[in-house]
């Protein structure tokens, strides 16, 4: 069925909008020159997805969440195995909500529907049906199995591996890209040493917008100027930028270098897709910070964003308590994302409308990478077609308002942090001076 939401990317005017960018270049953008490479980026949406931080699924917890639509659920199995399963009952297509997790068997709460694993350090064993209601059912239960997908913990990230379908033994489903891609230390961080913020927001957006946005460094200037506490980010300083593009089959890398000093870094954005972005700047191996930033296409207009910015400063855990390093640290992530938000949700709005068209789109030199992401993803959304579960049922928003219990939108995730900061200066400033000039 034919989704409404991606019709631009597959018109002709969406078409015309790419002529510009040429299958299989790299582009210079100092001299436009333009060059042909042998490696593109692989095509296809399909792959591994950060879903959540590890510290998010608790022992004997589930959590509900979708992808592309689809509802699913991970879990911790008794031996201590991510399990992600269809959130669906195979014996009567009940959603798997208000059951629990017991010994590592996951319960229906329909007919008390026992499932469990035998476990192993692969991960690639049958979740069984254990009983139904009672044991005369032992027989029949044992005949049925839960559709999964392929999960792992890594860096403190839950991933699963996303693809065409789920299957009963992961044995079956094939993997098109590696798990490493994503690894930190395969990217050339080494975060063992380094002190870590972290915050999940929810858009109600276009997925894929957002990782445009984030692909657009330039925009800071402009957006998040006032924002962003570095004094040669603002909007009275504009600077022009030299942008080297490196592609291969398993990353887009930009980086932007000072024209007026070009051997000078300004920053530079990593691109793996699905959907994992790294921010950082120079040699991996030396940079004084990382941001990583994973997005999860939800369903249609809804993603989350997981943001951890690693970094090798201030990393005493007494002084950051001191000086609330963390709490401000949040604060201008969601003033960040709160600034973007607005931008994101009128593009979403033009999109859907089909206000978008050719002659609204004027593509920059410095929006080459943007280019090549639509390029690509265009291609990857064709081939894959991951939209598949969207349907006209939209009245049934059983999942938003009562399952999947999306966290608040930002404005409300902000005002929670400058609260919790409120709270903690008085605790450990004002209370202590009170107390003391109570005994004086």
């Amino acid at each position: 069925m034919e989704n409404k939401q991606i019709n631009f990317f597959k018109s002709k005017d969406f078409n015309n909008v790419l002529k510009p960018f040429k299958k299989g270049t790299v582009v210079n953008i100092e001299n436009l020159e333009v060059r042909q490479r042998k490696e593109e980026l692989n095509v296809g949406l399909y792959g591994w997805y950060a879903i959540c931080p590890s510290k998010e699924l608790k022992n004997n917890q589930i959590h509900y969440f979708s992808l592309f639509n689809e509802p699913l659920l991970i879990y911790r199995d008794n031996n201590n195995n991510i399990r992600c399963i269809k959130n669906i009952c195979p014996h009567r297509g009940a959603s798997f909500y208000g059951g629990s997790i017991k010994n590592g068997e996951l319960i229906c709460p329909y007919h008390g529907a026992r499932f469990s694993s035998e476990g192993s350090c692969q991960n690639l064993d049958r979740i069984t049906c254990s009983h139904i209601i009672d044991n005369n059912y032992d027989n029949y239960a044992k005949r049925i199995h839960l559709s999964q997908y392929k999960a792992i913990e890594i860096d403190e990230y839950i991933f699963i591996y996303f693809s065409d379908k789920s299957e009963a033994n992961l044995n079956d489903l094939i993997e098109s890209s590696s798990i490493s891609n994503y690894e930190l230390i395969n990217n050339g961080f080494s975060v063992e040493e380094s002190a870590s913020e972290e915050v999940l927001v929810d858009f109600k957006c276009d997925w894929s917008r957002i990782i445009e946005n984030h692909l657009d460094i330039l925009h800071i200037f402009w957006v998040h100027g006032d924002t962003i506490p570095d004094k040669d980010v603002n909007k009275n300083v504009l600077v022009s930028f030299n942008q080297k593009i490196n592609i291969t089959t398993k990353y887009i890398e930009s980086i932007y270098y000072y024209k007026n000093n070009p051997s000078k870094e300004f920053i530079r954005i990593k691109y793996i897709p699905p959907g994992r972005i790294l921010i950082y700047k120079g040699d991996p191996e030396l940079s004084r910070y990382v941001q990583v930033l994973d997005h999860i296409p939800l369903g249609e207009n809804k993603a989350r964003v997981i943001v951890r910015h690693y970094r090798k400063f201030l990393k005493n855990k007494l002084l950051n308590n001191l000086i609330l390093f963390k709490e401000i640290q949040k604060k201008i992530f969601y003033k960040i994302f709160d600034e973007d938000y607005m931008i994101l949700k009128t593009q979403t709005y033009n999109h859907k409308l089909g206000l978008i068209k050719k002659d609204e789109i004027k593509l920059l030199g410095e929006d080459r990478i943007i280019n090549y992401f639509w390029s690509w993803y265009k291609k990857s959304e064709e081939k894959d077609n991951p939209w598949k579960f969207l349907n006209n049922n939209k009245e049934l928003d059983v999942y938003d308002e009562i399952i999947f219990k999306y966290p608040p939108e930002i404005k409300k995730l902000e005002i929670i942090n400058n609260i919790n900061i409120i709270r903690k200066t008085f605790i450990r400033y004002a209370a202590p001076l009170i107390f003391l000039l109570i005994i004086i």
